[in-house]
C-alpha cells in the first residue's frame, strides 16, 4: 500500500534541498575566494613590513630599520562560508526528511531502486559532513562536498527517479536493509574522500608550482588535505568490504551460490581491489602521495561507472534499477 500524500511531500523536500544545496554551493565559493584572496594580502603585507634594510650612501651597512607598527590586516570574513554552512544543514534536514517520508509512504526501508540509492547515500554524505563540521572548522571543504551531492540529487530527480512502490520480491529480505544500506553509507563517505583527494591534488599542483594564489590560499596545506584523504578511506573501506561479505552472503540465500560473477557483483570486487590498491600504495614507499591519490580518484570513478553505466545498460541478476 503506497500513500501518495507522503511521497508527493518527499518529492517536494528533495526538490528544495536541491535548490538550497545550490545557494549553500554559491556562499561556499564565495567563501572560499575571499578567504584565500584575504589570506594572500596578509601573506604580503607580512612580508613587506619585515623586509630588511639596505646600504648607506657610504657603502656602509645601514642600521636595520625598524618598521612602524602597522595595524594587522583583518582576519578574512567567514560570514559566507557560515551561511552556506547553514543552508548545508537545512539541505541535510531536507534530504534526510524527504528519504524518510519516501520510506513512510511505502511501509519500507528507502532502498528498493535506484533513486532511493541515491537518496540514502546523499542523506549521508550531508550529515557526515554537518557533524564533521561541528566538531572542526571544514568550511573550506562545503565547496567539494555539496558538488557531488549536488549532482547526484539533481541526477536522481531527472534522470533515476522511480514512482514510490512496494520492492519487487526478490528485494522482500532483511538483507537488503543490512546490505544496502552499508554500501550507502560507504558511498557517502567515499565521497567525502574524493572531495578531499581532489582538493589535495588541486593545492599539491598549486604548492609545487609555488603559486598558490586567490582561493586555494583558503585550503589547508597538501599534506594536511593528504592525511584527511587517507583517514576517510580508512573508516569507509572496512564497510565497502563488509558490502561484499554480505552481499555474498545475501547471494547465497537468494540464488544458492555466494558469487557468480554477475555485473553488479564484479564491479563491486573491482572497486573493493582498486580502493585496496590506494591503501596499499598509500603505506610503500616507492609511491608518493600523490600517485596513491590518484588511485582513491579511479576507486571512486569506478563506483560511479558501477551506479550509473552498469546499473542502467548491463543487463544482470541485480538490474533493480527501477528507470524504465
Amino acid at each position: 500500500m503506497t500513500d501518495p500524500t507522503l511521497a508527493a511531500a518527499s518529492d517536494y523536500l528533495i526538490w528544495g534541498a536541491i535548490i538550497v544545496l545550490a545557494l549553500a554551493l554559491l556562499a561556499f565559493s564565495l567563501h572560499l575566494a575571499l578567504t584565500g584572496s584575504g589570506r594572500q594580502s596578509r601573506a604580503e603585507r607580512k612580508v613587506l613590513v619585515g623586509a630588511g634594510a639596505g646600504t648607506s650612501a657610504t657603502g656602509e651597512p645601514a642600521a636595520p630599520e625598524v618598521p612602524e607598527p602597522a595595524e594587522e590586516a583583518p582576519a578574512p570574513s567567514r560570514r559566507w562560508g557560515v551561511i552556506g554552512l547553514q543552508l548545508t544543514w537545512l539541505a541535510t534536514f531536507a534530504v534526510v526528511a524527504g528519504t524518510v517520508l519516501r520510506a513512510l509512504s511505502v511501509s519500507r526501508a528507502p532502498l528498493g531502486n535506484m533513486y532511493e540509492f541515491a537518496l540514502m547515500a546523499s542523506a549521508f554524505a550531508l550529515v557526515i559532513y554537518s557533524i564533521w563540521s561541528l566538531r572542526r572548522d571544514r568550511l573550506w571543504l562545503g565547496a567539494f562536498v555539496v558538488l557531488p551531492v549536488l549532482i547526484i540529487l539533481g541526477a536522481a530527480r531527472l534522470w533515476w527517479y522511480t514512482e514510490a512502490s512496494q520492492l519487487m520480491p526478490a528485494l522482500d529480505n532483511i538483507w537488503l536493509v543490512i546490505h544496502v544500506t552499508v554500501a550507502t553509507l560507504s558511498v557517502g563517505l567515499f565521497t567525502i574522500g574524493a572531495a578531499l583527494a581532489t582538493a589535495y591534488l588541486i593545492k599539491d599542483r598549486a604548492e609545487a608550482r609555488g603559486d598558490v594564489r586567490g582561493w586555494l590560499a583558503a585550503l589547508p596545506a597538501g599534506q594536511a588535505l593528504e592525511r584527511m584523504t587517507y583517514g576517510i578511506h580508512i573508516f569507509a573501506f572496512p564497510l565497502w568490504t563488509f558490502t561484499l561479505m554480505s552481499g555474498a552472503i545475501w547471494a547465497e540465500q537468494a540464488w544458492g551460490r555466494y558469487w557468480g560473477w554477475d555485473p553488479k557483483e564484479t564491479w563491486t570486487f573491482v572497486i573493493w581491489v582498486v580502493y585496496a590498491a590506494y591503501l596499499h600504495a598509500r603505506a610503500t614507499t616507492g609511491w608518493s602521495a600523490r600517485r596513491s591519490t590518484w588511485v582513491a580518484i579511479a576507486g571512486f570513478a569506478c563506483i560511479v561507472l558501477n551506479y550509473t553505466v552498469v546499473n542502467l545498460l548491463i543487463t544482470g541478476l541485480h538490474s533493480y534499477s527501477g528507470v524504465a
